[in-house]
């Protein structure tokens, strides 16, 4: 049995830990967007959409009118595979809705935007009354989180307590 595969493999999980590290959350927008907000003129010539760089997940891909969470990111190390969950309460139900995208992060700043599109999010008019994202490495640990005001209670203690 060779030793080498094995240094080989601890070496990329040592480089993955490190990189994943180095990744923030910079900012969190969020706000409905009605379907005809992505379309780009190149859209008409080749019908692909034009997302301008940034990565666009949503819950019903087909579908582009939504509630969006515009995630701008920073990430000084290397490539690495993530899953973002985004949890939520809403107006109209105040039970936890959670929702988990996978992605990819790659080197430097990134834009995604997290969309709940179809009848995830059919009211154009509602806001969500508070959010929490988190980006989690493939082992499930939290490598960089962001969350609205409402999310913590008035006592300090993370998560939202409806009472």
């Amino acid at each position: 049995m060779s030793v080498r595969p094995f240094i080989f493999t601890l070496y990329l999980a040592l480089a993955s830990v490190a990189s994943a590290a180095d990744l923030t959350i910079a900012h969190v927008y969020t706000g409905w967007r009605e379907a005809a907000s992505f379309k780009r003129i190149s859209e008409y010539f080749d019908g692909k959409e034009n997302t301008n760089g940034a990565t666009v997940l949503r819950t019903h891909p087909d579908q582009r009118a939504g509630y969006y969470f515009l995630v701008r990111t920073k990430n000084s190390g290397t490539t690495f595979p993530v899953d973002i969950k985004l949890q939520l309460i809403t107006q109209a139900n105040s039970t936890l809705l959670t929702y988990q995208f996978p992605s990819e992060f790659r080197n430097g700043s990134a834009v995604i935007q997290l969309g709940l599109t179809g009848n995830d999010w059919p009211d154009s008019n509602a806001n969500p009354v508070a959010w929490r994202i988190e980006i989690l490495a493939k082992d499930g640990s939290v490598l960089s989180a962001d969350q609205s005001y409402l999310w913590e209670n008035k006592n300090g203690r993370t998560g939202l307590h409806l009472d």
